[in-house]
């Protein structure tokens, strides 16, 4: 039996003040994306503003139904746009945002696991890190360089390819 360490690295921000000014304008692009979330169940809206190599930014938000399978959070609707749209297009970062009316939020909002896996495939696809950050409105900022910081045991199966 052997037993095995994993460490991750991050970044902390205190605000969106400390971060420069690219991840500050995506921040606010994320709060931007809040707007077209559909989720009346929930009420807690999520929003993600990309940014793709072109300097073009793609939006998405959640997007509930009232039959919960059926929804879709904000960073698979954002990754699905770009993989729709713009397939050979790099992405660089992402800003990921979320709010509701019914508490606040204290910290940032981390990916979901099946968000986290899709945000692995992309960047596999890329053979390029992608810049994720996790924007608390009004408060700190959580930001990884890559995805194996937040699943550092991404199914990556090689074998799948034909």
């Amino acid at each position: 039996m052997q037993i095995r360490d994993i460490s991750i690295s991050y970044e902390w921000f205190d605000s969106i003040e400390e971060l420069d000014h690219v991840a500050q304008d995506l921040c606010k692009e994320a709060v931007i994306a809040l707007k077209s979330s559909h989720s009346p169940y929930s009420e807690f809206r999520v929003g993600v503003a990309v940014l793709l190599e072109s300097g073009r930014i793609v939006y998405g938000s959640n997007q509930e139904n009232v039959a919960y399978p059926s929804g879709l959070c904000a960073e698979r609707v954002a990754l699905f746009t770009i993989g729709s749209n713009y397939p050979e297009e790099k992405i660089l970062s992402m800003a990921i945002t979320a709010q509701t009316d019914r508490f606040e939020i204290n910290e940032p909002v981390t990916s979901c696991g099946a968000c986290l896996q899709v945000m692995a495939e992309y960047e596999k696809k890329q053979l390029h890190p992608v810049d994720v950050i996790f924007y608390c409105i009004n408060g700190a900022i959580l930001r990884t360089r890559g995805i194996k910081s937040l699943l550092p045991f991404a199914f990556t199966e090689t074998r799948l390819k034909k």
